[in-house]
This record gives structure tokens, C-alpha cells and sequence, in this order.
């Protein structure tokens, strides 16, 4: 007796996802960057300017001249919950806005904050630092039975 199984996903692809193999072959920043901010209180700005949520989606033409695929950064505060940012990426792609960047507080190999010479980012905007495990001092875990 076979048992064939097919999977099937009914969704597609909504937004176009570019990866940059290399950091040296990352794409370049544009000279006046499209900021979209978060604030912690879930205020939003367009650049340094306040937008209200029910118009972030017509808000962006007349500084992209209706170019749709005008690159928009988002960024948000540390605090602010995934499920919000999710909810500013939406409103931009329903308003036809494809290319989206999330973007957080560059830093040095010192590791302190690099000034944007573009629009101020929100406060706490870095992106966390990568944990290393933990180390764990004892015996090693039992291995499986098989």
C-alpha cells in the first residue's frame, strides 16, 4: 500500500524580497532616503514630519512623485510589537508600495550609534546584538536512546 501526499500552497508572493550577498555588494543608499518611523507611542513621521495611520497610504506620493517603487525605509522603536511594524508595512503595500526596507541604527566596530546625516531615527532603534549561547559548566546533556 502507497500513500501519496501533495502540498499545494494556495498564496502567493506579495512583496519582492532582495538579498544582498555581500555587505560590500549591498545596495547603496539613496541621497534623500524615505523614512517611515515608528514611535513608541505608535505616532507615525514621514521623514521628520507626523502622519496620520489612515493616510500613511497617500502620504508618500508627493514626496515619491507616485513612483511606486521609490525604496521606503521603515524603522521603529526597540519597544514597539512586531505585530506593529507588520501593520506599517501593510499600509504601504496596500497603497501599492512593493519595496519596503527595515532598517535599524548602523553602528562602528566600536559599536557606537553612527550619525545619519538623513532624518533622526526614533529613539532605541538599534538592532539587538547577536547572542552567542550560553556557555554551561557541568556534564554534558545524556545523548538519545536508539
Amino acid at each position: 500500500m502507497f500513500l501519496f501526499i501533495v502540498y499545494a500552497p494556495s498564496h502567493q508572493l506579495i512583496c519582492r524580497i532582495r538579498k544582498a550577498l555581500d555587505p560590500v555588494d549591498a545596495w547603496e543608499r539613496p541621497d534623500e532616503p524615505l523614512y517611515v518611523s515608528l514611535k513608541p507611542d505608535l505616532t507615525l513621521h514621514l521623514g521628520e514630519d507626523p502622519v496620520a495611520r489612515e493616510s500613511l497610504g497617500a502620504s508618500p506620493d508627493t514626496l515619491t512623485e507616485s513612483d511606486r517603487e521609490t525604496r521606503i525605509f521603515v524603522r521603529a522603536d526597540r519597544g514597539v510589537d512586531y505585530g506593529d511594524v507588520m501593520d506599517v508595512m501593510n499600509l504601504l503595500r496596500d497603497a501599492g508600495y512593493l519595496t519596503i526596507a527595515l532598517v535599524g541604527l548602523e553602528k562602528t566596530q566600536a559599536g557606537a550609534p553612527v550619525e545619519d546625516s538623513g532624518a533622526s531615527p526614533p529613539d532605541d532603534t538599534a538592532a539587538p546584538a547577536p547572542v552567542a549561547p550560553a556557555n554551561r559548566s557541568g556534564p554534558p546533556p545524556p545523548k538519545p536512546a536508539g
